[in-house]
């Protein structure tokens, strides 16, 4: 069984259109949080919202920890690196909590003895390749809407993303993790909680974020619209593109 999630209903709306085309979806509540089972692409899956923030996310990884075979976040983020823009989709290869400081007891940004946590290297490869079947795909046909939200040229990128429970909307906050982590390309609010999670569960997790602002004084865009015209699209092809990079039936 392997387990999609997203913090927003709109960003997995499409994903779960395709889930019920395929067959009957079977919906669950555990601990107040919804769980929704079915077959996507000859997989097994689960999809459920964690909600926003970390605490949501990890309470949702807990009770996704004990039901699924492997966890895959998609959703939307924050652009921090240099050359990640709006449109872009940005595939975790590291993840850690930006507001986690208990200096001088730990080292900063440590959380159990770790400060960076890996996803799955079989799961990041197949998403990230999906990611780049996404953006290519896209590239050569650049839908209107994008262009009207000023996409031009997405592209997929690999690398650290930082979640926090802050939404990131300052060129100052932006410039201060920019400064703290310069490899850092994107920050959200509930990856690396999850992360975390799976991590100690030992349960394999990989994550892909699209790129909703640039984290900063010029994120003015309608992030509702985002949402349904990018966000949500991209969550589709990306789900699907790494399903059909894993064996059939399996995670």
């Amino acid at each position: 069984m392997i387990a999609i999630v997203a913090a927003l209903r709109a960003e997995l709306s499409s994903v779960l259109e395709v889930a019920r085309e395929y067959g009957e979806v079977t919906r669950h509540v555990v601990a107040g949080r919804s769980f929704l089972e079915g077959r996507l692409a000859g997989h097994d899956v689960m999809v459920a919202l964690s909600g926003v923030g970390k605490v949501a996310a990890a309470a949702t990884a807990t009770l996704l920890a004990e039901r699924a075979d492997a966890v895959v976040m998609v959703g939307t983020a924050g652009g921090i690196g240099s050359g990640v823009r709006t449109g872009d989709v940005v595939v975790a290869d590291a993840l850690l909590q930006h507001d986690v400081d208990a200096r001088p007891l730990f080292p900063r940004w440590q959380v159990e003895g770790t400060v960076r946590f890996l996803p799955d290297e079989a799961l990041t490869r197949a998403l990230s390749a999906a990611a780049r079947q996404v953006v290519e795909g896209h590239r050569a046909a650049l839908p209107v809407p994008f262009r009207e939200l000023g996409i031009e040229a997405p592209s997929a990128h690999t690398g650290l993303v930082a979640s926090g429970d802050q939404f990131i909307a300052t060129r100052e906050d932006s410039d201060r993790l920019r400064a703290d982590l310069p490899d850092l390309l994107a920050v959200e609010m509930e990856g690396a909680a999850l992360a975390q999670v799976c991590a100690t569960a030992g349960v394999p997790f990989a994550l892909a974020r699209t790129i909703s602002d640039r984290a900063d004084d010029d994120a003015h865009l309608d992030f509702s619209r985002f949402l349904d015209l990018v966000a949500a699209p991209y969550a589709h092809d990306l789900v699907l593109g790494l399903l059909a990079r894993l064996p059939a039936g399996g995670s």
